[in-house]
């Protein structure tokens, strides 16, 4: 008889995928971009920047809502929800669901780190400017951060648990590993886990920018964003949502569903340390790995890659790759690959997580390693094996996916090639 268990839990497997992110508007392209080496960053379109320490970002391309969204409720929601209503539908489509059949059974959980940014940033204008009478009425709608998990729920129809994560860069590995813990603790058979971030507005580049957290290389916004090089000098901001589907082993197979992956561990922690800046010490982020391990059962050693949280700023990227070492041991860490995809897709805050997810499992679902872009001069600091400027195949069962936020919130998921 075929044990559908992990540890005496039910198992959990990534059965669809959907996103739309600076490499493309959807899953299939961004991943081929990225292992192709190419960048999303260039100068931002979606208003003038001009006058701006920053002027350039990783944006959506060509991002048109109503692809998948009727275009009256686009019109009501903020551009975060928008992405992650989008990213849904793809998911939705590839695992082949039939989500009206089993409603109250599927879940989503939906994280993001800020919210409706620019829905925030209208009302306020239209406030000073015309008054409050003015206001949009549904601006407290687009700006509160649980409207995205909502936008979900109401637009595919699901009536399981609904939750919501708000843990800055942390959020989407957070509202991954609960939405599986959902389904191990019995409360869902399927749960739509992801994340989405629309924060390049004017007040997000201009606060990440007074903050001196951006990369600052306006005449080449293509080779901004370089983690572990020693020649960072900060994150480009990235804006995407993404959404796996997440679902009981057994409920799967019983439906034919394509099997992607495995998910095997979660883990987190908090650093209690300072309002930005990462744990000196690394401790309490190699025991989110660490705790990550255990849940899922594995040694260090047998981690093949990891996709890292890798921002190209300069204490973040020094301070990860000491985690790295913390929660490996020396030799594993010399031995193991890790890349950042955020040479490629900037940094998309809240929904970052959710993004390296999907590239995690298509690194392990094609046993290809996506490279760190942009790597060109090695910083001592920084001294592990992060697959420079090209991707790699490589054997993959085991891949471990890195995800901290302002705040110190420390989120770690592994996912593993599926076993019988």
């Amino acid at each position: 008889m075929t044990d559908y268990t992990q540890n005496g839990r039910r198992r959990v497997v990534i059965t669809g995928i959907g996103a739309v992110t600076p490499l493309g508007n959807d899953a299939e392209t961004s991943w081929q971009n990225l292992i192709a080496g190419k960048s999303g960053a260039a100068p931002i379109v979606q208003w003038d920047a001009s006058e701006y320490p920053v002027t350039f970002a990783c944006e959506l391309k060509e991002f048109d809502p109503r692809t998948w969204i009727d275009h009256k409720q686009a019109r009501r929601m903020d551009r975060f929800a928008q992405m992650i209503v989008a990213a849904a539908r793809q998911a939705e489509v590839d695992s082949g669901l039939d989500v009206e059949a089993e409603a109250e059974r599927i879940g989503a959980s939906i994280a993001t780190g800020i919210g409706g940014l620019k829905a925030f940033q209208d009302c306020y204008e239209v406030l000073l400017e015309r008054g409050p009478d003015r206001v949009n009425p549904f601006s407290i709608p687009q700006i509160i951060p649980n409207m995205g998990a909502a936008w979900v729920s109401m637009e595919l129809g699901t009536r399981g648990p609904l939750s919501s994560q708000c843990t800055a860069c942390a959020a989407s590995n957070m509202a991954i590993g609960e939405a599986a813990d959902m389904i191990r603790l019995g409360r869902a058979d399927v749960v739509f886990a992801g994340g989405t971030e629309a924060g390049i507005t004017p007040v997000g580049i201009a606060g990440f920018s007074a903050m001196r957290a951006l990369a600052r290389r306006n005449d080449e916004p293509e080779r901004a964003s370089r983690p572990f090089d020693a020649e960072r000098s900060g994150f480009v901001m990235g804006e995407a949502g993404g959404v796996i589907v997440l679902e009981d082993l057994e409920h799967a197979r019983a439906r034919g569903a394509k099997l992607y992956a495995e998910l095997i561990g979660y883990g987190l922690s908090s650093d209690a340390a300072h309002v930005t800046e990462p744990d000196p010490s690394g401790a309490n982020p190699a025991r989110a790995m660490r705790m990550a391990f255990g849940d899922a059962g594995i040694e260090p050693e047998e981690v093949d890659y990891i996709n890292a949280h890798g921002t190209s700023t300069p204490l973040g990227d020094a301070s990860e790759t000491k985690v790295i070492k913390l929660a490996l041991g020396d030799e594993a860490a010399a031995k193991t690959p890790v890349s950042s995809t955020k040479g490629a897709t900037g940094h998309c805050l809240g929904a970052s997580g959710a993004v390296e997810a999907i590239f995690t499992t298509m690194a392990v679902n094609t046993d290809t390693l996506p490279p760190t872009i942009n790597y060109e001069t090695p910083d001592p600091e920084c001294d592990l094996d992060y697959i420079p400027n090209e991707s790699r195949k490589a054997e993959v069962k085991v891949a471990v996916s890195n995800s901290f936020g302002f705040g110190g919130h420390n989120a770690c998921i592994v996912i593993r090639e599926l076993a019988d």
